[in-house]
């Protein structure tokens, strides 16, 4: 397994919600995985949005980022020609603001795993040739 994991906003809905229909995979993830896991503001935006409808979600998610287990680990006013060139490459798909920065953060750390629900992630490419490994449900 790769050193880092970066994760996507799926993968946290599902460990949070009981009836998501990937919450046994999410959290058997999670609990096998070490701390931290990495991610972008605009994940726990769409998360915390995503989870503001499940009684105790926000809170469980608020919980993860307080333990350490997740960490923000992007600044998008950094890497903002980077992401704006990822989201104009694949507008056609189309790739969210979220997506664009986890293909970044993949750019720059090459011993990672994006973990992800989202199957856009097999046609994204870093560094525009290079599939990113991906850590998702069979």
């Amino acid at each position: 397994m790769a050193g880092l994991v970066v994760v996507d906003t799926g993968p946290l809905v599902a460990a949070l919600v009981a009836r998501d229909r990937h919450h046994a995979w999410a959290r058997a993830q999670f609990s096998s995985l070490t701390a931290p896991l990495a991610t972008c503001e605009a994940v726990l935006s769409e998360a915390f949005f995503l989870l503001q409808r499940v009684q105790g979600g926000a809170g469980k998610l608020a919980a993860m980022l307080d333990r350490g287990f997740v960490e923000v680990r992007f600044d998008f006013q950094d890497e903002r020609e980077a992401v704006l060139r990822l989201l104009r490459k694949y507008a056609d798909t189309p790739m969210s603001f979220a997506d664009a920065c986890l293909v970044r953060m993949s750019e720059r750390t090459r011993d990672l795993q994006v973990m992800t629900l989202d199957r856009d992630f097999e046609a994204y490419r870093r560094n525009g040739r290079d599939r990113i490994p991906l850590l998702k449900p069979r």
